[in-house]
């Protein structure tokens, strides 16, 4: 697979992850900042790093399913894993403008 192949994965994988939304917030995940990793390899298999505003986030296991179905579902991906880590601690400045403003922290 060349680079150009997984920039264009990458980018579906984005517009998916867009649709994802705790049910608590009014904002995407990606946009949010939730999304540390996504790491295409070779074979289609995908690996992605998230985590979320609160470790004991109650629709945690709604969110990371949602997100493995959703980019499962892409014709171009094999199989995606879905890691939650906590490092680094998620916190307002990883939100993007748009984000900010949507929550009221501009």
């Amino acid at each position: 697979m060349t680079q150009e192949e997984k920039t264009h994965i990458e980018e579906r994988i984005v517009d998916v992850l867009k649709t994802v939304y705790d049910p608590e917030i009014p904002v995407n995940i990606y946009d949010l900042g939730l999304i540390y990793k996504i790491d295409v390899q070779d074979d289609g298999n995908v690996d992605i790093d998230m985590t979320f505003t609160a470790p004991t986030c109650p629709a945690a296991d709604f969110i990371l399913e949602d997100v493995r179905q959703k980019v499962d579902s892409l014709e171009q991906v094999k199989s995606a894993n879905v890691n939650l880590v906590f490092e680094p601690v998620w916190d307002q400045s990883m939100m993007t403008e748009e984000a900010k403003v949507e929550l009221g922290f501009d």
